[in-house]
Parts: structure tokens; sequence; C-alpha cells
């Protein structure tokens, strides 16, 4: 058994596996989940060599059964899991008015986005309790605390993700479990930089007050903090790292 264990979704690229890293350096064992082997594998490759512990679990967060399947091969490989990054995500169909953008592109989004995190949610409560408690952090947006046009089914689904990160904190708080979210702003990862949204991103990224994107490692190093000894007090928060978009 490790002596600290995470639990990581979207560990295959980006923030996920920015993250997981970090863990990994902190001497956590890590369980990489995503969609993608091959980015798993690469996450696990880049862990391991750096002389971290992980091993990764293939998985598709909008099925249940393959979330449970996840968190179970955690348990087996790892025998507990302390902290928990929930941060598998998709943008969806970005860049078009809410009203032209399909219904499959609706629940695609609100699947992984918003039911993702809560099947993750429903398995990995029960080993932490059964472990006398943890943390966990759910990955929002700056588009879950304000509205983000173009963006409607991502916008909706992550202040889901935030509603939710609120209401199982007051369930579970007293029950050792610590529950935040955390919000990024424009962070330059696979997701920004592609498609409609990379158009998106680079048409706003010069209006914000930094003047920059993010790093995959900075929304990391809050993640780390909300899951360390110095945010024993810090709960059902949603944490917004932006650069400051959303002060504006």
């Amino acid at each position: 058994m490790a002596s600290k264990v995470a639990f990581v979704t979207g560990a295959g690229s980006g923030i996920g596996r920015a993250t997981a890293q970090l863990f990994a350096s902190r001497d956590y064992a890590v369980a990489l989940v995503d969609v993608s082997e091959k980015g798993l594998q690469e996450t696990e490759a880049s862990i391991q060599s750096a002389g971290g512990t992980a091993a990764y679990f293939v998985c598709d967060v909008s099925d249940d059964m393959s979330v449970a399947a996840a968190v179970t091969g955690a348990v087996a490989r790892f025998g507990k899991i302390d902290a928990a990054f929930n941060a598998a995500g998709i943008d969806g169909e970005a860049g078009k008015l809410t009203a032209e953008q399909s219904l499959e592109n609706w629940h695609r989004v609100i699947g992984i986005d918003l039911t993702g995190i809560f099947h993750c949610m429903r398995h990995l409560i029960p080993v932490m309790l059964a472990n006398g408690g943890g943390a966990i952090v759910n990955c929002a947006s700056s588009a879950g605390v304000r509205g983000a046009a173009y963006c409607g089914a991502y916008s909706a689904a992550k202040h889901g993700v935030v509603g939710l990160t609120k209401t199982t904190a007051l369930e579970y708080g007293a029950q050792g479990i610590r529950i935040n979210a955390v919000c990024p702003g424009m962070i330059k990862t696979p997701m920004t930089q592609t498609g409609p949204m990379k158009e998106l991103i680079d048409s706003m990224v010069l209006t914000t007050p930094l003047g920059r994107l993010g790093e995959p490692e900075e929304i990391g190093a809050a993640v780390m903090w909300l899951c360390g000894p110095d945010a024993t007090f810090v709960h059902g928060q949603a944490i917004v790292v932006d650069g400051a978009i959303t002060s504006r």
C-alpha cells in the first residue's frame, strides 16, 4: 500500500497530466485515468522516468460502469485513494451560438463534463469514507462562475460542477472529505490550441489582465494546495485561477 494515493481523471494530457506529475513529484502513487490509452502511457512513462509511481486505467467518465472499474482498479493496485482530481472534460462545439449547437453536442458535453464528475464522486466518496476521509477537487472553469458566450453547453456543465461541489461539501465535510473546485481560465492545453476553441481563445487572450494563457502546471499547483495540509479549512469553494479574467 502506498503512503499517499491520488486519482486523476483527464490524466492523458493537459491539466490532468500536469497535475498527475505534480502529485507524483510529491510522493503520491497516482492512478491515471483517461479515455486515451496512448496519452495515459505517455503520462505514466513520464512519471516513472522521474522516479514516481503510477498505474493507468482506461476509462470513459461518461460511463458509470467504466468509472466504477477504474476506481476499483486503483484501490486494488494501491490500497486506497487519499486525493482525487476530476479533470476529464471537453469543450464541444465551441464558437457557436447556443441555439446553433446540436442536441448531440449538448448531451455529450453534459455527459462528460458534469455527469462524468458525478460518476467519479459517487464511486470515490465511499472509498474515501472507508479510509477515514480525503480531498476531492473537481475541475470547473471560469465559465462556471460567469456566462461564456459561444460555449453554452460547456458553461452550463461547469456551472453544474460548481453546484455539485458545494452541495457535496455540505454533505460530506463532517465525515472527513474536503471537496472543492478549481476554475481555470484560458490555459495552454491541447483543447484550447486546436479548432474553433483556438480561434476563440486567441481573440480573447490579448484582452486579459496578464496578457497570456495560463500553464497547466499553474492549475496543478492550485489543486495540490487544495489537497494538501495548508488548505485544511478550505471546503466547498470554487477557486478561480484565471489571471483576473473574471475580475472585469
